[in-house]
C-alpha cells in the first residue's frame, strides 16, 4: 500500500511540475510573445520584458524579435532603360511592429523573407527598368564638375560633354525602391527601415566591352591633362628664362658699370702720373711693351733708330 502510495505521489509530483513549467515563460528585452490556444492567437501581442504565465498544455508562447533584422536578396538580371542587362544584388533591413499580423499572415521569419523577396525585387525591377544605367551607378556630376572646373578652353567642356550627366542617381532611386515597397509591409506586421543596393554588375557578354570603353575614357581624360600639364610646364619655363634672362641682362649692366668706373679711374691714375713725370710714364709703359710682346721664343728684326730700342740702347751703352 505504501508503495502504490509513493508511486502515486511521485507522479503527482512529476505532472504539477509539468503544469507549473508549462504555465509560466519569460520575455527578455529584444522579444515579444503572441499566445495561441490550439493554433489560434489569443489576445494582444506581449512585449513587455520579465515573467509571464498562460495556460499549461492549451496555450503556446510563440516568440518574435523587437530587433532590426537583415534580409539579403538574391542577385537578379534586370534591363534598365537604355537596354543595358545588369545583375542587380540588393539588401534591406526590417522589423516586426505588429507580432500578431505578423503570425497570421507569413508565421515566421522564413515566411517573411519570401515576402520581402518578392516585394522588394518586384520594386527594384520596376525602377531599375524606368532609368537609365548611368542612374543606377552613380549618385553625382561630381566628375563632369572635376571636369569643368580643372579642364581649359574647349578641352574641359568637349570630355564633360561626352560624360553622360544623371538626373536622380543611385541615392534616390533606392529611396524610391524603399518608398515603394514599404507602402505594402504593415499588412504582415512589417516594418520596412532600409534598401540598399550591395552590388551592380553586367552581364558577362557586355561586361569585356564596357571596361574596354571605361578605359579609354580615363587614358583620355589622362592623356588631357597630360596636355594641360605640359602647357602649364612650357609656360612657366619660358617665365623662368624671360627672368633669367633679365637678370642676366642687369648683372651685365651693372658689371659693364663697374668696368667703366674703374678704366676711367685708370685712365685718371695714369694721366695724373704722365702729367707728373712723362718720362717714367713713358719708360713703365715701354717696359710693360717690352714684358707683353717678347719672351725667350722671340725674334725681333729692328732697324737701329727704332723708338722700340730707345732703353735697350741706352742700357747696353752703360
Amino acid at each position: 500500500m505504501k508503495k502504490i502510495l509513493s508511486s502515486v505521489t511521485v507522479a503527482a509530483l512529476v505532472i504539477a511540475f509539468l503544469v507549473i513549467s508549462g504555465a509560466i515563460y519569460t520575455i527578455d528585452e529584444t522579444q515579444q510573445v503572441v499566445i495561441t490556444q490550439f493554433g489560434e492567437p489569443i489576445g494582444k501581442p506581449i512585449t513587455s520584458s520579465g515573467l509571464h504565465f498562460k495556460m499549461p498544455l492549451v496555450q503556446q508562447a510563440n516568440y518574435f524579435d523587437k530587433r532590426i533584422l537583415e534580409w539579403d536578396g538574391n542577385p537578379n538580371q534586370i534591363p534598365t532603360k537604355d537596354k543595358k542587362y545588369i545583375w542587380v544584388d540588393t539588401t534591406a533591413r526590417w522589423k516586426i511592429i505588429d507580432a500578431l499580423k505578423f503570425l497570421q499572415s507569413v508565421s515566421n521569419e522564413t515566411g517573411a523573407h519570401a515576402r520581402l523577396d518578392d516585394i522588394i525585387d518586384s520594386a527594384t525591377r520596376d525602377f531599375l527598368t524606368n532609368n537609365n544605367l548611368v542612374e543606377v551607378v552613380r549618385d553625382s556630376n561630381r566628375i563632369i564638375r572635376e571636369h569643368l572646373s580643372y579642364g581649359e578652353g574647349e578641352s574641359g567642356d568637349q570630355i564633360a560633354g561626352e560624360i553622360e550627366k544623371i538626373e536622380s542617381g543611385r541615392e534616390a532611386l533606392t529611396r524610391n525602391i524603399l518608398h515603394e515597397a514599404a507602402k505594402i509591409m504593415p499588412q504582415y506586421g512589417i516594418e520596412l527601415v532600409d534598401v540598399r543596393i550591395k552590388r551592380i554588375n553586367y552581364v558577362a557578354d557586355v561586361q569585356k566591352k564596357v571596361f574596354d570603353r571605361m578605359i579609354s575614357e580615363r587614358k583620355r581624360a589622362a592623356e588631357q591633362y597630360r596636355s594641360e600639364g605640359q602647357g602649364k610646364k612650357a609656360e612657366i619655363e619660358g617665365q623662368m628664362a624671360k627672368e633669367l634672362n633679365q637678370i642676366q641682362s642687369e648683372a651685365y649692366k651693372v658689371a659693364e658699370e663697374i668696368k667703366g668706373k674703374a678704366d676711367a679711374e685708370a685712365i685718371n691714375i695714369y694721366a695724373k702720373a704722365y702729367s707728373n713725370d712723362p718720362e717714367f710714364y713713358s719708360f713703365l709703359k715701354t717696359l710693360d711693351t717690352y714684358h707683353n710682346t717678347i719672351d725667350k721664343d722671340t725674334t725681333l728684326v729692328l732697324t737701329t733708330d727704332s723708338e722700340y730700342t730707345t732703353y735697350l740702347k741706352k742700357t747696353g751703352a752703360e
